[in-house]
């Protein structure tokens, strides 16, 4: 029986209300055990947390002294290489081995396609990337740049004729590259139907067509003379042709074909790190909040549109019939994974025994995997909401640094199954490689982990954080366009797709690839981000779900297993390559022009203030921020971390100084309202900058960026967030 529990002083009111009166009540779980296993958990690891912390300060006092002694010396990767192996930085590697994972989703282990990260305290927006399992693929081309804004092909508020003509025409050589016929063309096809378990393309002069690959087709709904749709699938994807000859697209078609929906986004993570403003008790409750309406299937988001309410929940199952008239259920939604915080920041929602602020880290796997097990209680029949169908709990867990970190985690993963009286490794974990200790020492952080690991994934903005910040004194870095044309990232990328094949993944896990971070810029995108799948990744993050439907498409046209099948024969990256640190030359500012240094700058500190004066002043975690070039870009904190790095190493090496940067920050700040002016609820940084909380935030975040831990933009943010929700 489910017992209320006695509150003590450690633990927050309106936490211990939401726990004990909407969570605990749906399980089997004795409250007063539940906060007491709790309040244990936090006295046992908390301590564990700090020394964490400790180790990786320790390790970094090391390097930036080894840095001061060999200063103005050429780079010796050898001494370097043994030098960090010497204080634990790098770890030897053990023998050989496989991850061995189970009860995983198909989404994860066996289906290569896109992945969305979404703020979780946004309930419309966490709807909207859920239920973008399903996209159209004709609103999705028809309203972005990949089909040419040219002349005459210009959307407008009515519907161009010619832009949708261009459209149907970009999705028919969609599937005639992709569901090719045996004979003729979709372009051509007069009526779709299915005969003896075969999908038949019909042409206007009588003849017909099977497919190529009769296996590609999987299911219909109707008639199987006249269906209302017909669901292919190729590389573990499906498409859908959707046959109306009354649509407004349809009656115009000469087969009826009146759009073509895309399996779109597999996975989806519910973001409580980067991209949300969760400062104290109240933000951070309103999460946990929303991924229980995620888990329970009754999430509802009601907003404003075109002067009527629209009300937005998640969206069932698809429900066919397959080739021999049985039933055939497709997901209607993104597989959810939930990214918790890292090791570093505390929360007030517990204290531990000593009365200090507890680790937010260990509070989120208890939530989250508390939470997440009442999915795992429903009828895998007959439930119409469910999000894994394996039994199993997807936690993406940050800013690891290193082996022995990724253990603390599973740790605590075993500690928290125990408390909630789930098997062990039902709750997963995805490893996101975006810390150099993380990167150089993969496979054993893999090892770590290998009974429950789902994702490893690599990031170039954190990870380039994380390499000027331990690297801060070692020399002034290039420009940050600069840095991404070194070996280093290359080596980077290809070291993670390396170890993850090296270890196993395929059929366990996702090896996954960073964010497209510009929006409005798909018809690029479509031309460089299938470098993703080519590169053996089997997903890759995109900033919108019209993005995930255009990525969808990379995955039809490239076979991630058969990659993946080559690049196993391939030798490992360089570890001497990643070590290499992407410094200026020998020069140093003698290298770089004025001007040069300045437009770095500004650059730079656009970035930084855009992004953070939504931050502090309005709560926003991720938003579509103007860059310099008024070019919107998706950014969240990884984007401030490298920047306010960036620019603590050139001060740090007298590439700039104070007051040229005061006075780039003045002027960005004027350029940075403009972009802003007339955003509800935006807080103006100028005239008067030295009153601006945001303003006085960016100025910390770069002239003490050099002293933030790992170069970290948390506690600086909480800390001015909070100051003005308290204004």
């Amino acid at each position: 029986m489910n017992m209320p529990a006695e509150k003590n002083n450690h633990i927050h009111q309106g936490f211990y209300n939401f726990v004990n009166e909407d969570v605990l009540p749906m399980t089997s779980l004795n409250a007063v055990q539940f906060w007491s296993d709790f309040e244990q958990l936090i006295a046992d690891l908390a301590p564990r947390n700090r020394q964490l912390l400790s180790i990786r300060q320790e390790m970094q006092s090391a390097i930036d002294e080894y840095h001061h002694q060999h200063q103005g010396e050429c780079f010796n990767a050898e001494a370097y290489e043994a030098f960090l192996r010497s204080i634990g930085y790098l770890v030897e590697e053990g023998k050989s081995f496989c991850v061995s994972t189970t009860h995983v989703d198909h989404e994860i282990a066996s289906i290569a396609g896109p992945q969305l990260v979404v703020p979780i305290a946004n309930e419309r927006f966490a709807l909207n990337a859920a239920n973008a399992r399903w996209g159209s693929m004709y609103d999705a081309l028809y309203g972005t740049n990949v089909i040419p804004h040219t002349k005459g092909l210009k959307p407008c508020k009515l519907y161009n004729e010619a832009r949708g003509k261009a459209v149907i025409e970009h999705a028919r050589d969609y599937l005639d590259r992709v569901f090719p016929l045996e004979s003729g063309s979709h372009h051509n096809v007069s009526n779709y139907m299915v005969y003896y378990k075969h999908m038949l393309a019909c042409f206007p002069d009588g003849t017909h067509s099977g497919l190529k690959t009769p296996c590609q087709f999987v299911a219909l709904t109707g008639h199987k003379e006249e269906p209302t749709s017909i669901v292919l699938r190729n590389n573990g994807l499906h498409a859908e042709i959707i046959i109306n000859r009354q649509g407004k697209i349809g009656e115009h078609d000469i087969a009826g074909v009146d759009d073509i929906m895309i399996e779109s986004a597999l996975t989806t993570i519910m973001d409580f790190e980067d991209s949300v403003s969760t400062v104290d008790a109240d933000d951070k409750i309103h999460a946990y909040k929303n991924w229980l309406g995620l888990m329970r299937g009754d999430l509802r988001a009601t907003f404003e549109k075109d002067g009527s309410t629209h009300i937005r929940c998640m969206n069932k199952d698809r429900f066919y019939t397959d080739k021999n008239g049985e039933e055939y259920r497709v997901h209607g939604r993104a597989l959810l994974l939930a990214r918790n915080v890292g090791h570093l920041m505390t929360t007030e929602l517990m204290l531990d025994s000593q009365g200090s602020l507890a680790p937010e880290g260990i509070v989120d796997a208890v939530i989250t995997g508390l939470i997440g097990s009442l999915d795992l209680q429903q009828d895998t029949t007959h439930k119409a909401i469910r999000n894994s169908r394996s039994g199993s709990i997807y936690i993406v867990k940050p800013k690891m640094h290193g082996p022995d970190e990724v253990a603390f985690t599973c740790e605590l993963f075993n500690r928290v199954e125990d408390m909630l009286g789930l098997e062990r490794n039902t709750m997963k974990i995805g490893i996101m490689d975006e810390e150099r200790r993380t990167t150089v020492n993969l496979k054993e952080c893999i090892r770590m982990a290998k009974d429950r690991l789902v994702f490893i994934n690599t990031g170039f903005l954190d990870r380039t954080g994380d390499e000027i910040h331990t690297s801060m004194h070692a020399g002034p870095f290039l420009p940050k366009a600069q840095i991404k044309e070194q070996p280093w990232i290359s080596a980077y990328e290809n070291w993670n797709v390396d170890i993850g094949l090296e270890c196993g993944l395929p059929g366990h896990a996702q090896i996954g690839k960073g964010m497209w971070a510009m929006p409005d810029e798909m018809a690029q995108m479509m031309e460089t981000k299938i470098d993703h799948p080519r590169a053996g990744a089997n997903t890759a993050w995109v900033p919108s779900p019209t993005a995930a439907t255009l990525h969808a498409l990379h995955y039809h046209d490239v076979d991630v297993q058969a990659v993946q099948n080559r690049l196993k024969q391939r030798s490992r990256a360089s570890l001497t390559d990643i070590l290499t640190i992407p410094l200026l030359p020998a020069e140093g500012r003698h290298s770089l022009t004025n001007e040069q240094i300045e437009r770095e700058l500004e650059n730079n500190i656009q970035g930084i203030l855009g992004y953070v004066v939504r931050w502090v002043e309005m709560g926003v975690g991720c938003s579509k921020v103007p860059d310099i070039n008024h070019i919107g870009l998706m950014e969240d904190r990884a984007t401030l971390r490298i920047s306010s790095q960036h620019i603590a190493n050139w001060l740090n090496h007298h590439i700039c100084n104070d007051m040229q940067v005061l006075e780039i920050m003045e002027r960005m700040a004027h350029v940075v309202d403009a972009q802003n002016k007339g955003i509800s609820g935006y807080v103006a940084m100028t005239p008067n900058t030295d009153q601006s909380l945001a303003f006085q935030a960016a100025k910390d975040l770069i002239f003490e960026g050099k002293s933030q831990p790992s170069g970290y933009t948390e506690p600086l943010l909480h800390h001015y967030r909070q100051l003005a929700k308290n204004r």
